[in-house]
């Protein structure tokens, strides 16, 4: 049991006496990450075992690996439709069907975790998570329920010391820093975790950007490119969802969702700590064992990404009303959260 979940676990169990006995649920959940992938799979597992020993045994979660029970990138439409009653994703994967959902996941330039959370607990953003999957036709209720921190920029087989470097590249490539990269001339795909090694070394795409070093060095990058770039400036930090289909929502006891909506809120703390355990570990034996060169972008580079992910904003904004109406509302708490941040934090040396 994770010291973050015991001590809602505790409260939990008292609440869990006979006179307020749910009826029990089984959730089905199909997740799109290996569960061997630390602070990216592995939060799913421990939320399913504190939900069955928070409800006394009336809530469980049954979840399958990667393709098991469906196609990750099916998740939402299989939710949706009552096809499976519930999945763990992340909202970028659905950046094709619904404009804004990126920006519930991972955005370029965008705010640590500690930022998003707040923003997203404490600000409109969870209200608008909800309300977007609605007015896009989805019957889904959302739970965030992990968030890890920076993740790499992406390892490469060859230096890449200006933009111009970048032009004609395949890549392996996330969300709306996928738009930043196809504007600078690289020729994105995006691929599940699970094929992109293969990819890699069958010359498919000449570079990838996946997760955190603990994460990338499990799915084995560091064997085919050598050159690994800091920082994310893509993904500062990542946030993950649980999908549950909103009739089996509805039909559920107050209680159980009580157990689902606070498991899922101790897991994004969890996942957090989890991830920034791992990485400095992970940094030193790609170093040390697997000839891995750590490189750092340019100031120069850093502005171009910037300048690049600006004009991406702005024409999705123009393109996508709800986009805009997010995007807006996320600036708007982030230039308030900055008069606190300049304030409150050490400057970084």
């Amino acid at each position: 049991m994770t010291k973050f979940l015991t001590g809602l676990v505790l409260a939990a169990g008292l609440a869990a006496q006979p006179a307020i006995a749910a009826d029990k649920l089984l959730l089905k959940v199909p997740v799109a990450f290996s569960t061997e992938l630390p602070s990216l799979g592995t939060p799913i597992p421990r939320v399913a075992e504190e939900v069955e020993i928070m409800s006394g045994g009336t809530l469980r979660m049954k979840v399958y690996e990667p393709g098991k029970l469906v196609p990750a990138f099916e998740i939402l439409d299989a939710v949706s439709s009552g096809k499976i009653n519930a999945g763990y994703t992340t909202a970028g994967y659905w950046a094709g069907k619904i404009p804004a959902a990126p920006l519930f996941s991972a955005i370029p330039f965008g705010p640590e975790a500690g930022e998003y959370m707040a923003w997203i607990y404490y600000g409109n953003g969870l209200d608008l998570y909800q309300r977007m999957y609605d007015e896009a036709g989805y019957n889904v209720k959302v739970l965030p329920c992990a968030v890890i921190a920076p993740e790499t920029s992406g390892w490469f087989s060859k230096e890449i010391n200006s933009a111009e470097d970048l032009k004609g590249l395949k890549m392996r490539f996330f969300g709306l820093g996928g738009k930043v990269m196809e504007k600078l001339g690289v020729a994105t795909s995006l691929l599940p975790g699970g094929e992109i090694f293969p990819a890699l070394e069958k010359g498919a795409i000449d570079a990838t950007e996946f997760s955190m070093p603990a994460i990338d060095q499990r799915l084995g990058f560091h064997k085919v490119a050598k050159y690994n770039y800091f920082p994310g400036w893509h993904q500062q930090a990542t946030v993950f969802e649980l999908l549950i289909n909103k009739d089996v929502w509805n039909e559920a006891s107050e209680q159980h969702q009580h157990i689902l909506a606070e498991a899922c809120k101790a897991s994004m703390a969890d996942s957090f700590a989890e991830g920034e355990a791992l990485q400095f570990d992970a940094l030193k034996r790609n170093v040390e064992e697997n000839g891995v060169e750590i490189r750092k972008w340019s100031p120069e580079m850093l502005q171009t990404f910037r300048d690049t992910w600006e004009e991406v904003a702005a024409e999705e904004s123009a393109n996508n009303e709800y986009f805009a109406e997010v995007y807006a509302d996320l600036s708007q708490f982030r230039s308030n959260y900055d008069l606190w941040e300049k304030n409150a934090f050490l400057p970084r040396f």
